[in-house]
């Protein structure tokens, strides 16, 4: 039979959907529960200030609240499945405001799982340091340019302001 069924029955093809995406769920979950535990304890022992104040530079050139610097190093270095549970965590926190979660999610967006990406790309004959370096300018402009063009006015709310004011 020519074409793209080749007569699996439709519950072994559902069974191998569902047995997938459990095993990708699965594999996600057990690098961000230790993560969202280890930002607990570094939050309780005032960690994250020393980590924040170190990023300051880097968080200030682009727009965000301090409290951006663990969600902008954990997507970096993770990607965006594994810097999402934090970045949710983050925002649920009241530390971010909407100003910083939009600049920190299009920051990521452009340039997420350096590490994996890129070595993935040399392993196919790619220049690491090329494309790692064109990832972070493209980023850092985009999201430089952003923060001052947009009216970010509108955006945030009271809670907004407040959470920037504590930063």
């Amino acid at each position: 039979m020519n074409g793209f069924y080749d007569g699996t029955p439709l519950w072994d093809v559902f069974m191998e959907a569902a047995t997938g995406s459990l095993t990708s769920v699965w594999s996600i979950a057990i690098i961000v529960f230790p993560l969202m535990i280890a930002l607990e304890v570094a939050r309780d022992l005032d960690i994250l200030k020393y980590f924040s104040r170190a990023c300051k530079p880097i968080t200030r050139l682009l727009g965000i609240t301090d409290h951006s610097a663990l969600p902008l190093a954990v997507g970096l270095v993770f990607g965006l499945s594994y810097g999402a549970g934090v970045i949710i965590q983050e925002a649920e926190s009241g530390l971010l405001d909407k100003k910083s979660l939009i600049l920190l999610s299009i920051f990521l967006a452009t340039c997420h799982a350096v590490i994996e990406d890129t070595l993935l790309f040399v392993a196919v004959g790619a220049n690491g340091w090329f494309l790692l370096t064109v990832r972070l300018i493209v980023a850092f402009i985009l999201t430089v340019v952003l923060s001052k063009v947009v009216r970010w006015s509108n955006v945030n709310g009271p809670k907004d302001q407040q959470a920037r004011q504590e930063a």
